[in-house]
């Protein structure tokens, strides 16, 4: 994931016990806003405290506000918590995590999102929010600025750390939102709510996970190769990769027009070392950055004809899908924390790309290229096995979504014998925007359902006949994302 197409829509991507008669359709809707709230929502449905959420939030130790936003019917809070640079060793620094907490009602089920990336401080709904009609708190990353340390101990991010900075956020808002809590993300997200999972099985009710990669073995990835062969059809992968042959076999020209486009940005390549690697990596990038974020019905905007076309053709087709920019010092810093955890715990992908011949001089490079020198890093080959090995035989009311062509879907999350009341789906013809909405009937239909279940919220109708099983929530344009959307900017083509 290390681009977006340019001018692609954006994307978010997911609870005590409530009767069936309290998830009719009348709690489904959203609450109104107080009169007095001067375009607030001041909801404070099923809380009996008497006191404003607002304080109840700001009571809790480490809490702090940034700022309120209003939004018919809800409250948005951006907030910081302290939370522990080290939690085995919690006296040894802290550091403020943001956060930001959509409140619907306290007698509705919380979905914790989380995208493994920068948080958006916009008010946007995962897809299990819409579905459940709950209030959302969704996550920052640890040392993805604002929410970094300072000074950076790098050794302090991995999954375990991260997944107890979650641990603690729920823990201190469970008191507030006593409901059924599930938790989400997508791409990174969804692995980053897997892993809160592992690690602290207890917190969450369920886990709802949208195109989560799993690279148990880092060093066997002829799952990509097998799924660039096959994807889409013959015709449009024939002209993805004359495209990028041209990108590379036109290096001579090209390679000056970047020089140009960084002198014209003030952009600077010193991580990665030279120009020449840094256009590399974005020619290499064109077709796995095609498959994530477009569809095979994109396919007829492709360069019918890539040799006759002109330079100026090439550079854009290129630069519409990776960016030629983006391997810039200016613009790796912001995803530095990402390539960290590829090159320490996560694993990333190394695909071959045999229609290029020769004329790679790089290959397809590595996560060390794309981090500091200064920031040292050592590769944990265990890390990923066991979150697979616990997933295949632990998984409790886990639920994975892919995209049939997506190039993450080619290793994903498998459910072994010992997973319980837990489900692996595909959409057919998706991309890295997959969603629930994106199912055939029946599968979206069960998909829905399960979730209301895991959140206590489904309504009497859809428990006798699951088929007839939709979101709680009336979808709002702009808040809701559907099947196929995929958020600008959050994400690079290596999750």
């Amino acid at each position: 994931m290390r681009k977006a197409l340019t001018g692609v829509l954006s994307l978010a991507v997911l609870i005590g016990t409530v009767t069936a008669a309290g998830a009719s359709a009348g709690a489904a809707t959203a609450a109104e806003p107080d009169a007095k709230s001067s375009g607030t929502a001041a909801v404070r449905g099923g809380d009996t405290s008497g006191k404003d959420i607002k304080d109840r939030i700001l009571a809790i130790p480490g809490m702090s506000l940034i700022e309120e936003k209003p939004y018919f019917g809800y409250r948005y809070f951006v907030l910081n918590y302290t939370q522990p640079v080290d939690h085995r060793r919690p006296s040894k620094g802290t550091f403020q995590q943001r956060i930001t907490v959509l409140h619907k009602d306290t007698a509705r089920p919380t979905v914790f999102s989380t995208g493994g990336y920068h948080v958006s401080t916009n008010p946007s709904r995962s897809e299990p929010t819409q579905i459940v009609d709950g209030n959302q708190v969704s996550l920052e990353y640890r040392f993805f600025t604002p929410s970094r340390p300072a000074p950076a101990d790098w050794s302090k991010l991995d999954i375990w750390q991260a997944a107890t900075d979650q641990h603690r956020v729920f823990t201190a808002l469970k008191k507030i939102y006593p409901q059924k809590w599930l938790a989400t993300g997508g791409s990174k997200g969804g692995m980053t709510a897997t892993y809160f999972e592992r690690f602290y099985p207890k917190d969450m009710d369920a886990v709802v996970a949208y195109v989560a990669p799993n690279d148990v073995d880092d060093r066997e990835d002829s799952a990509y190769d097998r799924f660039f062969r096959n994807v889409g059809t013959k015709e449009c992968r024939d002209k993805l990769q004359a495209v990028q042959r041209e990108g590379l076999i036109r290096r001579g020209p090209l390679l000056k027009k970047f020089k140009e486009h960084a002198a014209a940005n003030e952009l600077t390549y010193t991580t990665l070392g030279s120009f020449d690697r840094a256009y590399e990596a974005a020619v290499m990038d064109y077709i796995w950055g095609f498959w994530q974020y477009s569809t095979l019905a994109d396919c007829t905007e492709i360069l019918p004809d890539a040799k006759k076309a002109t330079d100026e053709e090439i550079w854009d087709a290129v630069d519409a899908v990776s960016g030629f920019g983006f391997y810039s010092d200016q613009e790796l810093e912001a995803y530095t924390p990402y390539y960290y955890q590829a090159g320490t715990q996560l694993g990333s992908p190394d695909i071959k790309q045999p229609w290029l011949g020769n004329l790679s001089r790089y290959g397809y490079q590595p996560p060390r290229n794309f981090v500091p020198r200064s920031i040292p890093m050592k590769f944990d080959r265990g890390a990923m096995r066991d979150v697979d090995r616990w997933v295949r035989n632990n998984a409790r009311q886990m639920l994975y979504v892919y995209g049939e062509n997506d190039p993450w879907r080619a290793e994903p999350f498998r459910l072994g014998r010992g997973a319980k009341d837990s489900y692996v789906y595909t959409v057919p013809g998706a991309n890295h925007g997959a969603r629930i909405s994106g199912l055939p009937d029946a599968e979206r239909a069960k998909a829905t359902a399960d979730i209301q279940r895991w959140a206590g919220v489904a309504p009497a109708a859809d428990q006798a006949d699951p088929a007839k099983a939709k979101p709680l929530a009336k979808f709002d344009t702009r808040l809701d994302q559907l099947n196929g959307e995929i958020e600008r900017g959050d994400e690079v083509l290596r999750p």
